[in-house]
C-alpha cells in the first residue's frame, strides 16, 4: 500500500475500536508489518493524530484527529445531508419525521421536519431522550455488538422511565432489540407521547456503522378503521387500546423511512 493509504488505513481502524488498540493487533486486523506499523504510530503521535498509553502498551486516537472530525462537522453536518431527504419523506407521507443520533444512553434530535398541521412533539430539535424508550435511538441500539449495549445499560439505574412503559431490565431490552433485527426496524407505541406511536431505521456510514436514524411518527387516530372497531366494541379507550398495530404501521410507513434512511446513508459516502 501506498504510505498515504496506510495512515488512512491506521486512523480508521483506531476510529472503528471501543478503546485502545495494541500495536500488534493493529498491525494484524490493518494488514501491515509490525515495523511499518510502529513507524506509522510514531508519526502520528508527532503530529497529534494518535496518543500512546503506556500503562495500558496500547494506542487511541489523539486530538488531531478529534479536530479533523469536528471540521468535518462543522462544514459537512450531518444535518444537512439528511435535511432534503428528510423533507421529501414528510412530503411523501404527511407526517412528522426526525433524524436522531445517539449520544451515551440518550438519542438526540439533530432534524425535526414538521408536516403541515401536525401538532409540535416532544421530538424537537436538540431535545434528548432515553435511546432505550424511542423508536430512534433503538434502531441504532439493535445492531450494536450485544457488548457494547451490556456496557450502556450496566444495571437498573440506567433504564429511565417516562409513561411506565418500555424495558427496565437489560434482558427486557434484549429481547426487545432481537425482535427488532428480525423486523428489521425499530417501533415504539405510546411510550414517549400517549397518541403517537414511531417507527425508525437506521442510517449507515460508509463503514456500515449505524451513525443516525430516521424516525416517521404517526398519530394513532391515523388508522381510523381501528379507531371505528375500538368504538364499536364499546367500554373505555385506554392509550393501550388505542395503540395501533404493528404490523399496519410497517406496512404503511416502513418502506417510506427505509428509503429516507438508505438516501441518507448513500449520501455519506460509498461503503469501502
Amino acid at each position: 500500500m501506498p504510505a498515504a493509504t496506510n495512515v488512512l488505513a491506521v486512523l480508521r481502524y483506531l476510529g472503528s475500536q471501543a478503546g485502545p488498540v495494541g500495536a500488534s493487533v493493529i498491525a494484524r486486523d490493518v494488514g501491515l508489518a509490525r515495523s511499518s506499523t510502529y513507524d506509522l504510530l510514531q508519526a502520528l503521535m508527532d503530529d497529534g493524530f494518535v496518543v500512546h498509553l503506556p500503562e495500558e502498551q496500547k494506542y487511541a486516537l489523539g486530538v488531531s484527529a478529534h479536530e479533523l472530525g469536528t471540521g468535518y462537522s462543522r462544514q459537512v453536518p450531518l444535518q444537512r445531508i439528511g435535511r432534503f431527504p428528510l423533507s421529501k419523506l414528510v412530503a411523501r407521507t404527511r407526517r412528522t419525521a426526525h433524524l436522531a443520533v445517539m449520544h451515551g444512553r440518550d438519542v438526540i434530535y439533530v432534524i425535526e421536519e414538521r408536516a403541515p398541521r401536525q401538532r409540535p412533539l416532544v421530538t424537537d430539535l436538540g431535545v434528548r431522550l432515553p435511546a432505550h424508550l424511542t423508536a430512534s435511538g433503538r434502531a441504532m441500539l439493535a445492531w450494536m455488538e450485544p457488548a457494547q449495549v451490556a456496557a450502556l445499560y450496566p444495571d437498573r439505574d440506567a433504564f429511565t422511565s417516562r409513561l411506565e412503559d418500555g424495558p427496565q431490565t437489560l434482558p427486557e431490552l434484549q429481547e426487545l432489540l432481537s425482535r427488532i433485527r428480525k423486523a428489521g426496524f425499530s417501533w415504539e407505541q405510546d411510550e414517549i407521547t400517549v397518541g403517537f406511536s414511531s417507527v425508525a431505521v437506521p442510517v449507515l456510514d460508509r463503514e456500515q456503522y449505524r451513525v443516525a436514524s430516521v424516525t416517521l411518527t404517526v398519530a394513532n387516530r391515523a388508522f381510523p378503521a381501528r379507531a371505528a372497531a375500538a368504538r364499536a366494541a364499546g367500554g373505555e379507550r385506554t392509550h393501550h387500546e388505542r395503540t395501533v398495530r404493528l404490523e399496519d404501521m410497517a406496512k404503511e410507513w416502513v418502506p417510506e423511512v427505509a428509503r429516507c434512511a438508505r438516501e441518507i446513508s448513500r449520501r455519506l459516502g460509498p461503503a469501502g
